[in-house]
């Protein structure tokens, strides 16, 4: 595959997986199971992994965690709370231990082991002594305050024996036992039955009504202990830290002092998973010395001293009813598996992704054929092989859509690339995508204009383009006549209408569609050029020099603003009242640092996250591995390795007070 099929691929992976993540995260309702959504998250992975340079810090793979529930008031995380990458093997496990290994000079690390809770994260803030809040996970950034059903969970005290402020994360579950009984309390009601324990605690989590919480026995194991005035040196301490607060924490956590030691609690646990009287998925395995995990760092997404190795995969046999072609927002075609549903570690499995043509002629996969399929991790769906009996011997070969499933067009292919498309700009498949688009909640977030709603307006002639969404009170008698819809939802939508109108730059900037433009980088661009037509402006020169943009994603933009129709859209957003202004905090673009890569190591007198916002609050970007790209080591006592790569590069190593008289202009 070549850079450009990676690119269009890349693109229709995310934007299928943002969609999927809203019903999962927010709805609690997902149109897909968690086999198909995970199977398309690892075919994202992988592609990344192929180009590591299309990785764009709004890739949902960067992205932390779940979306925000308009349901529950917002809670600022002061420290994000990160996911983890996933490791599938014990070779895989070797692999991440000696980049480990890089920065602690053994690959005999210590390392905490910890059974991965299949539940909900949670963070819990004391102060004073008291449970003062009780937040989701949410984005990683923002989360749902959920303090009041927090509350009635018995293992959760309302009250500990410290005074400082104090956050707690860990992760609510609900256990075996008890899904059983709150499903057969369901079966007897006439109410629809949970499908795993992580759905049911999840849900419960978010009930408005605490009552119905207290009935249902969450429970939770806590991991994770962050006191600024009493830090504790290693994740064990943490632990037994939490413990001493009178929170529970997992009795099968256990320190594994070498290689030998891990492997052996992956054996063990392996087998011994299904006597537990709670779901897991996997084991968390974290780097003990607290020191040395800061400084092996982070990635933008995850903590790069622990790792989560998932169990080995359920494989069970299953019919291939049929192969089916779906397009995409870009016009790639993609190919989807319908499965004679089959049970793989306690989910129904009855979809999964094909990816392209070829891919379905290399595994050689016909129609009524019986097939392996696997869940790797007891998440991600894939159909491994064909099982070549006397049935398969019956069956028709396959043959590749040649006309796109939407509007007939002619698909094409060139010869160096995987995949089909649909070049047919007007396809209906590709508009309607654009639109979902536009009005999903990470870009204009329009209320009450789902995927269907969108669909039906397209299909009546009353959006075609973004800029018709805002033209939507043109069309009251017509639209509050559509089932489902009536005069009341007609008004909310229009107020949401209305209220998109007000977004800050950087959510239409998004929503536009412009290739290899996601969230990220148009806040990046909103907060550097403030409006829309300043961007329109910008030479490719200017955009390239951007150190999140580079040369791709500025011939991107550039070429997006030459195309006449995409410039009468942003004049009629214009007109219509649509703001295309940057509403928040403007970056010190005079400043002296901006531009500047710091790395931060060693212990010093301020909080990382105090430097950290004001070198990115003066357009600075903070990193967290040394290179020769690096202009400044801000060092601290006991910097280890990062300082004497610092020096073995010759980069300027500074200490806290060069930093602030650096800041200045000293």
């Amino acid at each position: 595959m070549n850079i450009k099929d990676a690119k269009i691929q890349l693109k229709n992976l995310r934007t299928k997986l943002n969609q999927w993540a809203r019903e999962y995260y927010v709805n609690d309702n997902p149109s897909v199971d968690d086999v198909e959504y995970d199977k398309c998250m690892q075919e994202l992975k992988n592609l990344e992994s192929m180009f590591p340079e299309l990785i764009t810090p709004e890739s949902i793979s960067q992205k932390v965690g779940g979306i925000v529930s308009e349901k529950f008031e917002k809670h600022i995380h002061k420290y994000p709370m990160l996911s983890l990458g996933d490791i599938f093997s014990w070779e895989e496990f070797q692999n991440f231990n000696k980049q480990v290994a890089k920065v602690t000079n053994t690959l005999e690390n210590e390392y905490t082991a910890e059974l991965k809770i299949d539940g909900l994260s949670i963070s819990l803030i004391y102060q004073n002594g008291t449970l003062q809040s009780g937040v989701t996970r949410g984005d990683g950034i923002v989360g749902e305050n959920v303090t009041t059903n927090v509350k009635t969970i018995k293992s959760i005290p309302l009250q500990i024996n410290n005074k400082d402020l104090i956050e707690v994360r860990g992760e609510i579950f609900l256990s075996k036992s008890e899904f059983k009984k709150i499903n057969e309390e369901r079966l007897l009601n006439g109410e629809p039955l949970f499908a795993n324990p992580r759905n049911a605690a999840a849900g419960t989590l978010r009930q408005l009504d605490s009552s119905i919480v207290a009935k249902r026995n969450l429970d939770g194991f806590l991991y994770y202990y962050f006191n600024e005035k009493q830090p504790e040196k290693t994740q064990l301490d943490s632990i037994n830290k939490i413990e001493s607060l009178g929170l529970k924490t997992n009795p099968e956590t256990k320190l594994c002092k070498n290689l030998k030691e891990v492997k052996n609690y992956i054996d063990v646990y392996t087998k011994k998973r299904i006597e537990l009287d709670y779901e897991i998925d996997g084991i968390v395995f974290k780097l003990n010395d607290k020191q040395l995990q800061e400084e092996v760092g982070y990635t933008a997404k995850n903590p790069k001293w622990a790792i989560a190795y998932k169990f080995p995969a359920e494989i069970k046999e299953t019919k291939l009813l049929d192969i089916f072609p779906t397009v995409g927002r870009t016009g790639k075609i993609t190919y989807n598996a319908k499965l004679e549903p089959v049970q793989i570690a306690g989910t129904s499995v009855g979809a999964a992704s094909l990816n392209n043509a070829e891919y379905i002629i290399a595994k050689e996969l016909k129609i009524g054929a019986n097939v392996k399929v696997k869940k790797a991790g007891d998440i991600i769906p894939e159909v491994i092989s064909v099982i070549k009996d006397e049935n398969y011997k019956s069956l028709l070969e396959w043959d590749k859509d040649l006309k796109c499933p939407v509007c007939n067009s002619i698909l094409e292919k060139s010869d160096k690339e995987v995949d089909q498309f649909c070049v047919n700009f007007n396809c209906p498949a590709q508009i309607i995508r654009s639109l979902q688009h536009f009005a999903s909640r990470g870009a204009a977030n329009i209320a009450g204009m789902g995927g269907q709603t969108i669909v039906k307006f397209y299909e009546n002639k009353i959006i075609s383009t973004v800029a018709d969404i805002f033209k939507l009170n043109q069309h009251k008698e017509k639209v509050i006549n559509f089932d489902n819809m009536g005069e009341k939802s007609y008004n909310k939508l229009i107020e949401a209408i209305e209220n998109a109108k007000k977004s800050s730059l950087e959510k239409i900037l998004f929503g536009l569609g412009i290739r290899h433009v996601g969230s990220k980088t148009a806040l990046t661009l909103s907060e550097i050029y403030h409006d829309i037509e300043s961007i329109m402006n910008a030479t490719y020169e200017e955009l390239s020099s951007i150190d999140s943009v580079g040369e791709v994603l500025a011939l991107s933009i550039v070429d997006w603003f030459k195309i006449e129709s995409n410039i009468t859209i942003i004049k009629e957003l214009r007109e219509l009242g649509v703001n295309l202004t940057y509403l928040g905090e403007k970056k010190n673009t005079d400043s002296p640092i901006s531009k500047k890569t710091f790395v931060i190591t060693g212990s010093l007198e301020k909080p990382r996250d105090f430097y950290k916002n004001i070198i990115e609050s003066n357009n600075g970007k903070v990193i967290g591995s040394v290179s020769k790209k690096t202009d400044y080591v801000l060092a601290g006592q006991n910097a280890g390795s990062k300082l004497f790569k610092a020096k073995e590069y010759s980069i300027k190593i500074i200490n806290e007070e060069e930093f602030h008289l650096i800041l200045k202009g000293e």
